[in-house]
Order: structure tokens, then sequence, then C-alpha cells
């Protein structure tokens, strides 16, 4: 099928305004957020049903043409964008963006891929329970991409990620069958759980169209608090001693470097530090039954405790809910004040929560001996153990040519992660970016098993091709 008589047969699928050819109606859809990738599309579809997007995935397989689904465009390592040979169909879900059922009872909310993540967490709220999936793009990235990416977010420690979050999954196959695993069932011992192939496998073995997520109940007290200490050592400790204290109360976690903090102070308008200069920040969050005052006093007698202990330096409990808000947007910026400076080098890694500190004490060192001077930007879950690690020059100007470095750099952490029984990517997923560095740290095992998964379900290798193998 030639390329235009393709492009006619998906206009007829999904209509002719829905079927995107012109470079400036492409143009958003085919650059990541970083800026790191940039790619070519014959055309970008936007199906509105499941229906459409199985005829329009039979369509392309009919043409030979490689599909690449995309989200909200917020991945990290060029996994939503396509190669630049311009072949590729990218199919954009943005329009399937509906709630299709609350079921509050059930403690589950059905919807469709393309829903906005803010717009689920508001969906779940209206009906009284909470959907605790959060993250600094939850404003734009979309429920599908959070699924082929198994998304993190702050809130892993108390409530798992999104593969956790998951009891169902509605799925165009390559072949453009249809798979309804739509239930929203804790229990179902009736074989293999498919659902969990195609969470965080990119959109490389179909297309998630819709699922079936678990809701909570809605917090009725919250408490925020800033904690300033003097090294990662010190924030495992912490977190130790927090959840002997609260237990699953204790929602997150997260660690935040003086560096990161300096950058968000220097780039985010309205950004101001809540305590003193200090090498390392906490921010902690409790949450459950009961009143906002009652939680405050338990965790500011914890923190009585700990600034006598010497085990903090200081420690400001927010008083309100906008108070909270400031504190989360200062760990929430780091990443768009590290964009503002340029591009930088990024790590989204993991090791034992334990070896937190470790990790750091060892990357540190070996960076700083191999690239003097080298900007370290280091904050994340420590709860789960899971760090955002990127490295930059101190003048912006600099960074273009110190991406050169990128794979000695990426040897350096990688190795350290690895030896430490850690993973090279903890929640932003393979995409272009590590496709090459998984080969480095799975086994031939672990990688054969994957090629055979990848075979079975998309022979042809139409699926978002050059992703993840």
């Amino acid at each position: 099928m030639e390329d235009g008589t393709l492009i006619e047969a998906l206009a007829a699928i999904v209509g002719p305004e829905q079927v995107l050819t012109a470079d400036g109606d492409t143009a958003p859809y085919l650059g990541d957020w970083r800026g790191r990738y940039r790619g070519a599309a014959l055309c970008v579809v936007r199906p509105g049903s499941t229906a459409e997007v199985a005829a329009v995935v039979r369509a392309c397989g009919a043409a030979g043409a490689p599909i690449v689904p995309q989200g909200g465009n917020t991945s990290h390592c060029g996994a939503s964008i396509p190669d630049l040979t311009g072949r590729a169909v990218l199919v954009s879900l943005s329009r399937m963006n509906a709630i299709r059922a609350v079921d509050a009872a059930n403690n589950t909310i059905t919807v469709e891929a393309g829903c906005v993540l803010q717009n689920v967490q508001e969906a779940a709220e209206a009906a009284g329970r909470l959907f605790p999936l959060s993250l600094a793009a939850e404003g734009s990235c979309q429920i599908g991409g959070n699924l082929a990416t198994n998304a993190g977010g702050v809130q892993v420690l108390r409530y798992g990620n999104a593969r956790e979050l998951t009891l169902g999954l509605e799925v165009v196959l390559p072949d453009g069958e249809v798979w309804d695993g739509l239930r929203g069932l804790r229990k179902d011992n009736t074989g293999y759980d498919l659902k969990q192939l195609f969470i965080g496998s990119e959109g490389t073995l179909g297309i998630i169209t819709a699922a079936v997520l678990k809701l909570f109940p809605l917090p009725r007290a919250t408490a925020t608090a800033w904690l300033a200490i003097d090294s990662a050592h010190t924030a495992v400790r912490l977190l130790s001693e927090l959840q002997a204290a609260f237990g699953t109360a204790l929602t997150a976690c997260e660690l935040v470097s003086d560096v990161s903090l300096g950058l968000v102070l220097k780039n985010i308008r309205g950004a101001r530090a809540p305590l003193a200069d200090s090498p390392w920040h906490l921010l902690v969050e409790l949450s459950g039954p009961g009143e906002d005052a009652a939680l405050r006093e338990s965790l500011e007698r914890f923190l009585e405790s700990a600034l006598e202990a010497g085990e903090i330096a200081d420690a400001v409990v927010a008083q309100s809910s906008e108070q909270a808000g400031q504190l989360w947007t200062l760990r929430e910026s780091v990443s768009e004040a590290q964009k503002i400076e340029g591009v930088s080098i990024k790590h989204d890694i993991s090791v034992p929560v334990s070896r937190i500190g470790e990790f750091l004490d060892r990357a540190g060192a070996a960076l700083q001996a191999a690239y003097p001077g080298i900007r370290i930007v280091a904050f994340g879950h420590v709860g789960d153990g899971n760090l955002h690690y990127n490295q930059s020059k101190p003048e912006a100007g600099e960074n273009a040519a110190f991406i050169a470095a990128q794979p000695q750099v990426n040897r350096i952490v990688h190795d350290i992660v690895h030896d430490l029984g850690g993973s090279i990517s903890a929640e932003h997923g393979i995409g272009q970016l590590k496709r090459e560095e998984i080969l480095r740290y799975k086994s031939r095992v672990e990688m054969d098993m994957m090629r055979a998964v990848k075979q079975a379900l998309d022979p042809r290798g139409m699926m978002n091709p050059g992703k993840v193998l």
C-alpha cells in the first residue's frame, strides 16, 4: 500500500481532521520534552475509540507501516518519538480521555488511556477516593503512558508504582485484535497475569487503550515537613525511624540535595528556601484519617526528638495546605529548574534503600575524579531507593559539549548501580536512551526471554520499533 493510500485509509477510519500531515500540525508530537530527540512520521493519527485504534493498527499492518503509540509525550527516554525515516504512523491517544466508570464500593476507576493523570485524580476525589499515582508531569502526562512506562512518582513508598495500581487492561494487539481484560478483581488466579506484559513495555507489545485502576480511601489529614540533614545516610536512618513511628501513614519521603534546591531557588520564580543552607534536605509527608492538627502534632513530636538527638539540623512543618504545596513545589521543580540551564545527562536509577548513601558517595567521588567541577543534581524517592541523578556543567553554555561524554558518564554511574544490585531504570523506562545500555546489565537469559515475548506478540516488529529492544 502506498503512503497516500494508507493516509486515505486512516482518514476513512478516524475522519480526515484527525489525520495530521502538515509539518506545523505534527511538530508538537515529534519532539520530546527534554529536547534530546526529534523524529519524523508519515502522519499523526488521533483515534477516538478502541475500535478506531484497532482499525488503525490493522490498516498499518496491511501497509507494513510501523506504529508509535504516544500519550502526553512526557517521556525522558525518547520512548514516544519515532525514528527519522518518516515511515511510522504516530498514534496519539489524547482523544480517548473518558472516565468510563467509578466503582466506589469496589475502590476502582476505569479510564481510557488518553486521560490526563490529574483528571483521573480529580475524578477519584469527586467520588471520595484517592488515586495515588502522583508525579511532576501529572498535569500533562496520560494514563496510557504512565502504564506503558510503569510510572512511579512520590507515593510509591505507600501505594506502589503503576504496576501495583492496575487491576485490568484493554489492549489493542499488533494484529489489530482487542484484548478485553478490564476486570476489577484483586484475586484472579486463572493463568498468566497478561496485563503485566504490557505495563512497562513502552508500547512495544500493543497499545493500551483503557485500564481499571485501584482507588483508596481519601485521606482526611496530612502533615508535611521539610528537614535539613547532613547526609543521605542520615536520610535512610530517618526513613526507618519514620516507618517505625508512623507505619503506612508515611506517604512520601523525598531526598533533595543542596545543589538541586539551589537550582530551583535560582530559576523558579517565587521559590524560597524553607530553611538555612544544608547539604541535604528531606521532604516528609504523612496522611491518614483524623485531623490535620493531630497529625501535625505527632510529626512535630517526632522531629523534636530527632533535633534533640542531633539527627536533623532543623525542620519546618507546614501549617496549611498552601504551605505544604509550596514545599512540594520546591521538590517537583528540580527537573524544570535544571532544564532552564541547558541539557544534562540524566540517570533514573534504583538501589536497595540501605545502599543509597553508599551509591551517592561512590558515584560522586568517581565522577568528580573523572570530570573535575562537574555539577551533580541528585534528588528523588529515598523511600523506594529511586534517585534521579543528573550531571551537567556549572556554566549552561558548556552543557552541549558535555553531552558528548554521556557514554563515559553512564558507564561510571551504571557500573556502580549494578555493583550495588540496582537498576539503571527505575521509573522512566528504556526508550531509545538505554536500549544499548541494558545489554551490559541484563543477562543473556533475561534478554532472550524479552525477545521471545516480543516475537510472540509482534513477530513483524511493527510496534514502536527501536525502543527497549
